[in-house]
């Protein structure tokens, strides 16, 4: 069986390339095909197989500006020769899912996200944009927009990362998914003695306004408590430090060392943004700490309620307070922690695995 992996750009390893790493696993032999591709951005394991690169590789300055060119990347699509392949698997979150595999192929695809930018998020996107994409992305957005719907008519089988995706994918394409949650990687985390648990809380991740890094800041400055913040760019963090108190320390961008380091001795992780799925959390949990997050997302699949954390339904500092107040009321910080390992686990990569195998078993393939 000849097999071809679809993947929107190969520029860096966050949760769309772990997912692709796995399959990369199931699958030793395939093929990988994308628009971008940078050799020192991916793992070893994407990079022993053949990649290929659509022709938004030849543009100029594609490996920085490739979302730039994103009109031309159904096209781009649909211009790739997949007609040697049996089995075709798109990464979907930017356009992937649009090639046109052979009659006789199957092609699965596991939807991220529909690109945001086109849909739910479309409107903000274009509040945040300058001011030559504010007056292009109306036309170009509609067309896409056509092309998005039009190809999801070819997939012969949809496979969302959470429920909040699946509810997305009947909405916009009007087709059903089967959640297959993405593999986290539960063994890279430890569990920390209980007495070097220190008594901040922890907020990480990318500084991207929607993950509503400023909310955790602003409710821990309002009631005094202790917050660590990692990640980057430092110019957002920049900005967001103006407005935090003496108990918000910002650690930039940081190892990995670091970032596991910190997650096992927090007081809780604080998640305040809505996420397709969220690694984050998972990650927490992994190490043995609760979680306090919005009820709204992929948090939903993976927190639960008054067990592993607190989901708060107010997306807003007074929401985030009161769940706060509700965590130290519950004292959940004092939760087993192997009882949030063993939660984790439920999403190792055996689950994704063992999740995938039946999605392609219902389509008439072996793993």
């Amino acid at each position: 069986m000849r097999v071809a992996l679809i993947h929107y750009w190969l520029v860096g390893m966050r949760g769309g390339e772990k997912v692709l790493e796995a399959l990369c696993r199931i699958f030793p032999d395939a093929d990988i095909y994308t628009h971008v591709y940078d050799p020192d951005a991916v793992s070893p394991t994407i990079a022993r197989h053949r990649i290929k690169t659509t022709f938004i590789s030849r543009l100029p300055m594609a490996r920085r500006l490739y979302q730039s060119y994103l009109p031309l990347m159904p096209q781009a699509l649909e211009e790739l020769d997949l007609t040697n392949y049996d089995l075709v698997i798109s990464s979907e979150s930017g356009p992937a899912k649009g090639v046109i595999p052979a009659p006789s192929a199957v092609h699965i695809s596991y939807c991220h996200s529909p690109m945001r930018y086109l849909w739910d998020q479309y409107h903000l996107y274009k509040q945040q944009a300058g001011p030559l994409a504010r007056l292009a992305m109306p036309l170009l957005s509609h067309r896409l927009r056509m092309w998005d719907v039009t190809s999801a008519a070819r997939v012969d089988s949809f496979v969302a990362n959470s429920t909040h995706v699946a509810n997305r994918i009947q909405k916009y394409w009007r087709r059903d998914a089967t959640v297959v949650h993405p593999p986290v990687a539960v063994d890279d985390f430890e569990v920390a003695p209980r007495d070097e648990v220190g008594d901040y809380y922890l907020w990480l991740g990318e500084l991207a306004p929607y993950k509503r890094p400023d909310l955790a800041i602003a409710a821990f400055t309002r009631l005094g408590l202790p917050l660590v913040v990692i990640g980057g760019p430092q110019a957002e963090a920049s900005s967001l430090a103006r407005d935090a108190g003496p108990t918000i320390r910002f650690l930039g961008k940081a190892s990995f060392e670091t970032v596991r380091h910190h997650l096992a001795r927090c007081r809780a992780l604080v998640f305040p943004g809505e996420e397709d799925f969220g690694l984050v959390p998972v990650e927490a949990m992994a190490s043995g700490r609760p979680v306090v997050a919005l009820g709204k997302g992929g948090a939903l699949d993976t927190v639960i309620d008054g067990q592993t954390g607190v989901l708060f339904n107010e997306q807003s500092v007074e929401g985030l307070v009161s769940a706060l107040q509700a965590f130290e009321a519950q004292t959940l910080y004092d939760v087993s922690p192997d009882a949030l390992v063993a939660h984790a686990r439920q999403f190792d990569e055996n689950h994704f695995r063992d999740g995938f195998a039946a999605v392609a078993m219902s389509v008439g393939i072996t793993l």
